[in-house]
């Protein structure tokens, strides 16, 4: 892998594990796409640091299960408005 790839693969994980972010504010953030970010935080970080993606396995899951209550918040703000 090249080393600016790992760098941000490292700056990413940090990231999310600091903000208890999601892919798509992470990508946001570091002006990628939710494709790129998803694919260093879960088949690179492995490769580069076991413990930080383990960290992110977890908010990841702990996003995943919250992602049904966000959408609901979604759309009723944009109703609301």
């Amino acid at each position: 892998m090249k080393v600016h790839i790992e760098e941000r693969t490292i700056q990413i994980a940090e990231y999310i594990i600091d903000k208890k972010a999601t892919v798509r504010d992470a990508a946001k953030h570091f002006g990628i796409s939710k494709s790129t970010v998803h694919k260093d935080i879960t088949q690179r970080l492995a490769k580069l640091n076991a413990e930080l993606a383990k960290q992110i396995r977890a908010i990841l899951d702990e996003n995943k299960s919250e992602r049904h209550i966000r959408g609901g918040i979604a759309t009723r703000k944009k109703y609301k408005a």
